[in-house]
């Protein structure tokens, strides 16, 4: 006689929440069922809070809007963007779970070359649960998947990893370009037969990298204070540098705190491509902003009292403040909604227990013999 099924319980089903930020009803969902339906979302709704947002049944959610934002934060609500999926992180904040997984409500399923359904938050659940190696490049790309390990050379007091603080995934079919990229090609397209790497790859400390909110993991006991998508959109000089101002600081930080930074798989279905004119007045001014904003973030430095990550982010806005503020009175603005954001974390996220100390360069103290594979 057959023996019944045994239930398989989703990876983190009470350990981490979806956060989506949206202006429309969520039937994008539909096609997410499979993969989102056994997990918590959390809804930042955009725009009018007037509007009611249609959430398909059967999901387990939490819907915030404006008002919300409001009544929880207070004064402190104007660290959070309006119209603009910046306020998404309105929703990092409310959280109570250890992992986040944020996506936009224009992302579908992909598929891979095989034609198979890609789930995308079990593949950021895996590069999450498994150590980075920011210290030293290992040129088979991820020595902890499956099929895989550290190639002859590398070091063995490095080969423990370091915990993965983000899981940064990609696109097929519209790219995450800016305005001009999209004027110039508009008809491009990334499609799994060309485009598609199957690869994880830790991005190596110093360096920096463009972060994508749109399809997005991150620990958020470990790097949560940092992924604060700045003061962006409905009133401020510029957009859609949000996920990229959340990226530079939390790489910075993750860099001095010894954590890592993954990215490639999983992709994920980009539907519709935002209007490129739209766009450009939205970038213009980061656009020339980014070619002072880059070399700052380049050369930010850490006190070693930073130990903890609202430490180094409340260190980081004053180094905005100081070395950003003669760029433009945006930057006096953002470096202050840093401080607020903190402010707001801590309010709504008070202590448990102490947060690790910065291991420098990696190497852990009196580290074990590495264990074989």
């Amino acid at each position: 006689m057959a023996q019944p099924a045994i239930p398989v319980t989703p990876a983190l089903k009470d350990d981490l929440d979806i956060v989506i930020p949206t202006i429309r009803n969520l039937d994008f969902l539909e096609m997410w069922r499979p993969f989102f339906q056994p997990y918590h979302l959390i809804i930042v709704q955009d725009g009018d809070p007037t509007k009611t947002i249609r959430v398909p049944e059967g999901f387990d959610y939490e819907l915030y809007n404006r008002n919300d934002v409001n009544r929880i934060l207070g004064p402190k609500a104007s660290c959070i963007s309006f119209k603009d999926s910046a306020c998404r992180c309105f929703g990092f904040l409310v959280s109570k779970k250890k992992y986040i997984f944020t996506i936009d409500d224009d992302c579908f399923v992909a598929k891979d070359p095989s034609g198979k359904e890609i789930n995308a938050l079990a593949q950021h659940i895996q590069n999450l649960l498994t150590p980075s190696t920011p210290f030293f490049f290992n040129t088979l790309y991820d020595p902890f998947r499956e099929g895989a390990d550290f190639v002859r050379g590398y070091p063995f007091s490095l080969r423990e990893g370091a915990p993965t603080a983000i899981s940064h995934g990609l696109w097929l079919n519209i790219p995450d370009y800016d305005a001009p990229t999209q004027l110039v090609k508009p008809l491009e397209r990334n499609t799994s037969s060309l485009r598609y790497v199957d690869a994880v790859m830790t991005i190596p400390k110093g360096t920096l990298f463009p972060m994508c909110g749109m399809n997005l993991g991150f620990d958020r006991e470990l790097i949560g204070p940092a992924m604060y998508f700045g003061l962006m959109g409905d009133g401020q000089p510029i957009g859609r540098y949000d996920d990229m101002w959340a990226g530079w600081c939390a790489k910075v930080i993750c860099d001095h705190m010894s954590l890592g930074v993954k990215t490639g798989l999983p992709y994920i279905w980009h539907s519709k491509a935002s209007n490129p004119f739209v766009n450009l007045k939205k970038e213009y001014k980061g656009i020339y902003w980014q070619e002072d904003i880059i070399p700052f973030f380049q050369s930010v430095v850490f006190p070693k009292e930073c130990i903890t990550v609202q430490q180094c982010y409340i260190e980081l806005s004053k180094q905005v403040k100081e070395k950003l503020g003669h760029v433009d009175p945006y930057f006096q603005k953002l470096a202050d909604s840093m401080v607020t954001w903190i402010e707001a974390w801590e309010e709504l996220n008070p202590p448990t227990k102490a947060a690790p100390a910065a291991q420098p360069n990696g190497v852990k103290k009196d580290a074990p013999a590495p264990k074989p594979k």
